[in-house]
């Protein structure tokens, strides 16, 4: 599933997360990809959540297309 606003040029997230429990789109009708903004809501698909240890850079996918959810796997190259 493409995120349906995914409007970025630049694929994938390269960001620095600190600790904490994030919230994947999982559904594609966010409006801020990567995450999950409560677009999903009856449409019976929930968010993928994740938890970070320790903050650090990650690769999270903005595309939507990954195999490996959250993580960037490189599916954007098919755009």
């Amino acid at each position: 599933m493409r995120f349906e606003n995914d409007r970025s040029d630049v694929h994938p997230l390269v960001t620095e997360l600190a600790a904490g429990t994030y919230s994947w789109c999982r559904c594609g009708k966010t409006k801020t990809p990567p995450w999950c903004d409560g677009s999903h809501v009856g449409t019976g698909i929930e968010p993928l959540s994740f938890t970070i240890d320790e903050t650090k850079t990650v690769a999270i996918c903005n595309c939507g297309l990954t195999q490996d959810p959250p993580w960037c796997d490189g599916s954007h190259v098919n755009l």
